[in-house]
Order: C-alpha cells, then structure tokens, then sequence
C-alpha cells in the first residue's frame, strides 16, 4: 500500500540497506567488461568529526556525476576514504590526553555514518585512512625512491615557522604572512629540514599545463603558472672587489639590459655570504640586522608601505658591464627563496630599489629612456618600463629588448655571465616537528651519514608511546625506543629521523591507491593504474590550486619516471565547487554557522538535503544557505510523491486536471525535450540547477494532464524518476518499485534516452506585426510554418477588425513572424 504521504526515513533507510546488501555500489575490477571506464573522485576528507552542509555539497555533486556515468553505460569508480594524518589530531591529544590515533578512528566512525545516510555511491571496500600503516608505508617507499634518485635531500634551510602550531610550514601554506591553518603570523627559523626536488620538474609542470587547458578551470591553471614562475633572463656574476679570484655574488635579472644602471647589491639576511663579506668596523651592527630580519614574517618584509631597512657590509663589488665598483648592502626586502638570494639594485628602473636608495642616498642612473617623453614616471618614481639605453656605453639607443639578448651575450663573452631562466617555485619542504605524520625512514649514522631503511623493513610504524607537550621538537625524538636503531648498513648504533612528512604527501598519490587498496607488495598494480588512472572528474575547492593541485602533479610524473603510470598528469578534468556560506561567511564549525549534516538527515530526509545544495545554485558558484530553499525542496518531492499514487491510480482512478491543458502529445514532446534538457546541463558543465528545474517543469505538465494514470503519463512519469535518480536517488527509487517499471531496482536502468523528432513542435505561434508593434498570434502546422504562402494569408486575415490600412508589403521570418509595413496612399 503505497502511504499517503512521503515517509522518507523508512524510505531512506530500506533503499540504503538494500544498495549494502546488493553491492550495488562495489566494482569488481577482476570481471571482464568491454564498457568504458569512469573515475569520478572528490577530495578525500579530514576526519574532524561530523560533517555539515558545506562538506556534503562536495560529496553529492561528485555522486550525481558517478550515478549519471553509470546510468549511461560507464562501469565507474567512486571510492572514499581518509586524510587522516594532521595536526587536529595531535592537538586533541594534547589538549586532552587522548591518543591521536583513536580520536581519529572515532572521527571516521561519526563521518562514515554522515556519509552514508545522504546515500552517496561510494565502493567502501576501497576505504583507507592515510594513517593506516599498510598505507604509508609506501608513502616511505616513495621517499626512499626519491632519496636514491637524489629528489629528496635535506639541509640547513631558514623556514616559515608558525609558533602557534610550533612546527614548519611549506611556502604554500603561509597566507599573507600567516599559517594557512591557525592564522598565526609567521615568522623565520634556520632548521635542517627534508626537501622534495619539486623544481626539477619545473619545466614539465609549465609546460604540461597545455594539457589541462580548457579541462581544468582557468583560473586555476593561471594560478599555477604563476605559482611555477618562469621567468628569463640571465645570471650575472658580480666579483668581490679585492677578494680572491673566483670569489663572487651571483644574481639573477629578468632586464640585464639595465646593468649599466646597478649602482648597489643586496644580500637577503639569509644569503650564505651574507655574514662572511662583513668588514670589522660593520661586522657588528650587520649581524644584529641579520638576526633581527629573521624574526621578521615573510609578509612584514614584502610589504610595500612599509620604510626599507637595511645595513651596508663594508664590501664592494665589481659591476661587470662598466667596471664600477658598487656597495653591498643587507636588506630583509630581499628573500632567500627569491631567485639567487641578491639582486642587482637599479634604482632608476625599480621602485624597491629606487625607494632603498633614496633612504640610505645612494645613487641612482637612468639607463633606460623612454620612447615618448610623457611616458616617463613622476619624479620621485622609477621608470619600469621599455624604452632606449642610455649611459650604457657601446648599447646607447639600443631598444630594451634587443639590448636583453646583446648584453647576455656580451657576459657569456667576457664569461661574467649566461643567459638562464629562473622559477618561483621552490623545492618543497617536507619536514614536519610533529607526530602524527609519517616517520620520514631515514637512520643518521655517525659513520655513514643519513641511510635509507631499507624497503624490507618498511613500514617504520608510529610508537606507542609518545609524548605530547606541543614543543617545537617531536613527539617522536622522545620516544627512545623508537629514536635508537642499528645503522642498516654497517649495525653501529645510530638515530632515527624524527621529522614526520608533510601531509600533503599522504595526498599526492591516494587517487592511484584507490585504484588496488589491498596490496601489500607495491603501492598499486601498475596495470590497474593504467586500466583507471588518469581520473576522470575530480572534485575539490580551488584553494587547493598551488598545494595539493601541484604536489599531486608533481608526484604523478615521479611516479610515472619510476615507470608505475603511463600517463602525464593525475586529474583529467577537475571541478572547483563553491563554498557554502551562511550569513554571508563559509559555513564551519569554528564559526558557530555550521548546519549538520544529520540535523538536515533527521528534518527533512537525504533526498531533500541532497536537492537543495545541487538545485540553490552551479556548482562552482557559491552556495547561500536557506531554510526556504530546503523547504521548497522538500515540498518538490512531496509532489513527486503524490504524483505517483495519481499515476499509478490507472486512467479510472487516476485523477483528472479538469480542461486539458496538456494534450497527449504536448506531454510527450514535453518529456523527450526534459531528457534532452538534463542530458545537456549534465555533460556541458554540470549545471545541476538548471536540470532540475527542468524536472520541476515536466512534474507541472504531468501536473495539468487530465488522465494521469494512462499509458502516456506513465512514461512520462517514469522518465521524470529516471531523470530525478541521481539527485534524489532514494524516493526515486521506491517510487519506481512502488509504480512496478522495469528494469528493477532503478539503480540498474539505463539513462533515458530521447527522440529529437519529437523535440519539434506539432504548431508553431507566429507572431503578427504592424510596422513593427505586435498585433496579433496565427497558429499554423509545424511544416507549414516556413512556407510564406501559407502563412502570410493567414497573418493578414488575423488582422481583420484590428489594423485598417494597406498592407501590401511585408517582412517575413520563416517560423516566427510576419511584419506588415503600412503603405500610405
């Protein structure tokens, strides 16, 4: 007996029970199939507890796509699981003296329920946690690969320190001079540190974002050009006046053409010569300027207002374009990550340097004169642009760009210089002062420096026993069971690294695991990578654009010169969703405006909690949460509801709308066109919006069609739950049972498809001017619509009554309108 009204908690809960039971959702990669394969993945979450409406969208969007592909013939992977490593986890256990490992696990437990109950198509026998060892330990087998490759190194290294996490940050995760994560702001520390050789594949980042152009958004493309960098020009090679043979200051320039016009170096505070060209009477007050700018955070020594600081060595240097000896000063506006660590000061082309010199007098050259007079800067302003060499010897009036390519030349000559380019991407930090990461496998020997586990003693597994204080130093360097080992190479007694990953590394390569979860003998099968791999949609927010975007990118092209993939990236196409704000902010639990996932579960169903976030708004726009709109939702469903006991009441019982305000065939044409409809917003850009509005459409036509219950409105209404089924797969999914359509259940049909003959109107309005002003509507046949012997008759009799004049001439638009122009006497 079908209910009266939608009780969707037993709906809800008997469709999910019967997906588990069936394994609807469970791909068995060992069964032979000729059907395509589709990879449809959403950024695998962080277990922070229960998640809210704003995760949720993520996961419903990448669901419809998965459920759409497989309606379509596709045999999809759709596989979840967890980046479970972090600092949240550690912090609990600082803060309340649990193990990181069980807050964690307890997480996953709450976000697996969450999950399950919006019936997300998740193959769950795929499900990992990064922290599980069985997972990273290849993470450490990647890392001792790279470590034999000479891609993984470590040295002394000033980094971005956030005192409030009391642990390193990479370049990409300080935001405007504060951590990405608790905004504290950040300040520098000289540490050994773990590095990835990220810009060794520089060039094939760049170059191979080709391959993502009109697949991946724009912005985020650009985002990562720019974040790559590649800038040309030359290393010019400025020698110490009176020191040694050899002894010089390397810079880069993107404009040696205006060398001529460097009047001074600057060293950054973190410069490797920096302390050592320091003549005595200066050696003093440049090593307290050295150690304050350190202190310093990245963002306060880049900003523009604030006045340039600075200290002068005592050392000179030789400017290798006219012999002039120039000072070299320290100045915190100058970072080590930037380029060499020194720049060439022109004060006349650069306003940094212009602003540098004015404050401490020194002086300043024009080299580079513009075309046109009145495209000189104001006084007091440095001129940045292109123009004519002036004061440069033998290149006066030589154009800037032609004197780009003249002055490398002359240095890679006179052997001061080459032409080079540069990156702004520097190597990647990995080295994290914390516990809950994977222990980087390294032993430090006394005798035989830094050795690699070897790979049969892998995983080197997280201790029991640690000590959360939240100091800078990790956990694990007290751990002594843990710290001392055997040197795997000569037995003596040495140390463990106690520097745990970055967790970004869990993240780099997790797609490709999905691909063979179970392996203990290799990261994955290579011929299962090959057979899904690259993904076919990926989901996730363009923050992510200069981390996990490039650090995936990265990973994928080691992995691929290791010889386990065959392809050139990981992520074909990519979808960046909006956020989901309430009361104007992004919605999180930190700032009390989170709604709960459960809390929408237990009010109005999955169903209606799923429609909301995919109908309020496109998928990469961001989302205004609205109890209205949730109830309009819910209301739509209730509709969709009802509609179904009126159709399957049969032509005696099924009610009757009264006149017929919808003819069979308008029905029928009505219908073919929502296929077309929902297809096209699906495949074109995902724009769930406007398909579902679409449904809501063809319910009104089934709505005033006055014999619900025959054959027309049943295939009108089975199409509607067809279409509906990956929006709202669970009372779709009953209905259809419900109603006894074929093929059973509904998670086994095809997707509908749709005759384009039947996509033309029957009739079609034309309308009737005069002089241009609407007069009046003819209705003619559809094939006759075109025909100006037919219609026009029939245009000028419409008029009778109406419009007196002569009409004799006329514009005619075939299948839309007949204009009459008014002939006066």
């Amino acid at each position: 007996m079908h209910p009266e009204n939608y009780d969707f908690r037993s709906v809800e809960s008997k469709w999910r029970k019967a997906w588990d039971e069936s394994g609807e959702f469970i791909l068995d990669d060992s069964k032979e199939s000729a059907a395509p394969r589709y990879y449809c993945l959403v950024m695998f979450p962080y277990p922070s507890g229960n998640i809210h409406m704003g995760h949720a969208r993520n996961y419903c969007i990448g669901d419809v796509i998965a459920r759409y592909k497989k309606m379509r013939g596709f045999r999809v992977l759709h596989p979840i699981g967890w980046d479970a490593f972090g600092l949240p986890a550690e912090n609990a256990a600082i803060q309340n003296g649990v193990d990181p490992g069980s807050w964690t696990k307890k997480n996953i437990a709450d976000m697996r329920e969450d999950i399950r109950s919006l019936g997300i198509s998740y193959d769950w026998t795929r499900e990992f946690a990064t922290c599980d060892p069985g997972y990273y330990r290849w993470n450490q087998w990647f890392f001792v690969k790279m470590f034999e490759k000479g891609l993984a190194y470590k040295k002394k290294s000033a980094v971005n320190w956030c005192p409030d996490c009391e642990t390193v940050l990479a370049n990409e995760q300080v935001h405007d001079g504060a951590c990405w994560r608790c905004g504290a702001a950040v300040s520098q520390k000289d540490l050994d540190q773990w590095f990835f050789k990220i810009t060794d594949y520089a060039e094939r980042l760049l170059g191979d974002l080709k391959l993502l152009e009109g697949k991946w958004p724009d912005e985020v493309v650009a985002m990562q050009r720019n974040w790559i960098g590649k800038s040309l020009g030359a290393e010019v090679e400025f020698s110490i006046a009176g020191a040694p043979r050899g002894r010089s200051i390397r810079v880069f320039t993107t404009r040696p053409d205006t060398l001529f016009g460097c009047t001074f170096l600057v060293l950054s505070p973190e410069h490797p010569m920096a302390a050592d060209i320091l003549s005595a009477d200066r050696r003093e007050e440049a090593l307290r300027y050295i150690e304050s700018s350190k202190k310093r955070a990245r963002a306060e020594r880049l900003s523009q207002e604030k006045e340039k600081t600075g200290v002068f060595t005592g050392a000179r240097a030789v400017n290798p374009a006219n012999g002039a000896e120039i000072p070299v000063w320290i100045a915190d506006y100058v970072l080590a990550d930037y380029g060499t660590g020194a720049i060439m000061s022109v004060p006349a082309h650069d306003q940094r340097d212009h602003d540098f010199a004015a404050r401490f007098g020194l002086p300043v050259v024009e080299v580079i004169r513009p075309e046109a007079p009145g495209e000189a800067d104001p006084a007091g302003r440095a001129y940045e642009g292109e123009g004519r060499m002036v004061n440069s010897g033998e290149f006066d009036g030589t154009p800037s760009r032609e004197g780009i390519a003249k002055v490398s030349e002359k240095l890679e000559r006179d052997g001061t210089g080459k032409r080079a380019a540069t990156f702004r991407i520097r190597d990647w930090l990995i080295s994290r002062q914390r516990f809950w990461g994977t222990p980087i496998p390294i032993v430090h020997c006394a005798r035989c420096g830094p050795v690699p586990v070897p790979e049969a003693d892998l995983p080197v597994i997280l201790p029991k026993d640690a000590s959360f204080t939240g100091k800078g130093e990790s956990p694990l360097a007290q751990a002594r069971d843990f710290v001392n080992a055997p040197c795997p190479v000569c037995g003596e007694k040495a140390r463990r690294e106690t520097d745990t990953m970055d967790t970004f590394v869990d993240s780099s390569w997790y797609y490709l695991r999905y691909t063979d979860p179970r392996n203990d003998r290799a990261p994955f099968d290579p011929g299962k990578a090959a057979r899904w791999s690259p993904v076919s949609q990926y989901v996730g927010g363009i923050e992510h654009a200069c981390m996990h975007l490039i650090y995936s990118r990265f990973f994928h092209k080691m992995i691929r010169d290791l010889g386990l993939v065959e392809t050139d990236e990981p992520f074909e196409k990519l979808l960046t969703q909006g956020m989901v704000t309430l009361g104007g902010a992004a919605m999180s639990k930190s700032k009390g405006n989170a709604v709960p996932v459960q809390d929408m579960v237990r009010r109005y169903g999955a169903d209606t909690a799923r429609l909301f976030v995919l109908f309020a708004s496109p998928p990469r726009n961001q989302l205004e949460w609205s109890d209205e709109g949730v109830q309009g939702s819910w209301r739509f469903l209730n509709r969709v509801w009802r509609m179904g006991k009126a159709v399957a009441g049969g032509p005696d019982r099924g009610h009757s709308a009264g006149a017929a305000k919808v003819a069979p065939e308008a029905l029928e044409r009505k219908t073919h066109w929502t296929v077309r409809k929902v297809e096209d917003d699906i495949e074109r850009d995902f724009q769930f919006n406007t398909a579902i509005s679409a449904l809501m459409e063809l319910l009104n036509a089934l709505a005033d069609y006055p014999s619900l219950g025959d054959e027309a409105s049943r295939r009108s209404y089975r199409t509607l739950l067809s279409l509906l089924f990956p929006f709202a797969p669970h009372v779709s999914s009953e209905l259809w049972e419900f109603l006894g359509f074929e093929p059973r259940p509904l998670a086994e049909a095809p997707f509908p498809s749709y005759d384009p003959g039947l996509l033309l109107e029957s009739v079609v309005e034309i309308v009737v001017q005069v002089n241009g002003k609407l007069r009046s509507r003819v209705k003619v046949p559809a094939a006759e619509s075109r025909d100006e012997s037919r219609v026009v008759p029939l245009a000028r009799k419409s008029l009778a009554g109406k419009a007196a004049g002569n009409y004799s001439k006329f514009k005619f638009v075939p299948g839309r309108l007949v204009n009459f122009i008014e002939v006066k006497p």
